[in-house]
């Protein structure tokens, strides 16, 4: 059993000049101002739209990303219905294959929780936690030589099991999946990949993203 921590990998091949350039178009049609339209005018545009709140106008384009978190976190993904999903199948994948390098992956909960490891509370934690996964690994791999397919030896693989999801969102749900993500009573292993991707989100693409970060990060 391998313990991993939760990542995020930007898919999208659009440029950020691009998809300013493409949003401000489409958002003149509105008004019928595309003679507006100069070297420095889209970011204008588009931030004071957004601030009224017209943000219809960026439905019209999207964000790919790939995420590595646990089956748990996956599960409150989904819950986004306005969004395409990819997502590794615990059916078909057989974690006793070569391929998976004969072993289950699963996802360190210790950042998100807070868990100290100076702290003997935190640390039993930690110690029971990982006999639970080592025992479903056991448990499954058992399973799998007895005879079971991988759709029926994945009834024992625990929650916190990684798995890998791709989400394309268009940018209005992004920013509506981070207002309910990012928030203080959001579950704390949701909220840390909610952050690292609303962080990457702003640094790549600020006129969509960066008031949200301002915002999110004072309440």
């Amino acid at each position: 059993m391998r313990i991993v921590k939760p990542e995020i990998q930007i898919l999208s091949g659009i440029s950020y000049g691009e998809m300013l350039e493409k949003l401000e178009r489409i958002g003149r049609v509105c008004y019928k101002s595309e003679g507006n339209i100069k070297e420095g005018s889209a970011e204008k545009f588009l931030k004071n739209i957004i601030a009224r709140g017209h943000e219809s106008v960026i439905e019209h384009e999207s964000i790919s990303v790939k995420v590595i978190c646990d089956r748990g976190v996956s599960h409150e993904i989904v819950r986004h219905r306005i969004a395409s999903y990819s997502q590794e199948s615990t059916r078909y994948c057989n974690y006793a294959s070569e391929k998976f390098g004969r072993e289950i992956n699963c996802v360190d909960p210790a950042g998100a929780f807070g868990w100290n490891e100076g702290d003997m509370s935190d640390q039993r934690k930690a110690a029971l936690w990982r006999e639970a996964m080592v025992s479903a690994e056991r448990t499954y791999f058992a399973l799998l030589e007895a005879g079971a397919r991988p759709e029926e030896a994945r009834s024992v693989l625990p929650n916190s099991l990684k798995t890998e999801i791709v989400i394309t969102m268009n940018l209005r749900e992004w920013r509506h999946f981070f207002r309910l993500r990012c928030s203080r009573r959001a579950h704390p292993q949701m909220a840390e990949v909610a952050w690292m991707l609303l962080r990457t989100f702003a640094e790549r693409w600020p006129i969509f993203f960066e008031d949200l970060l301002s915002y999110l990060e004072t309440i």
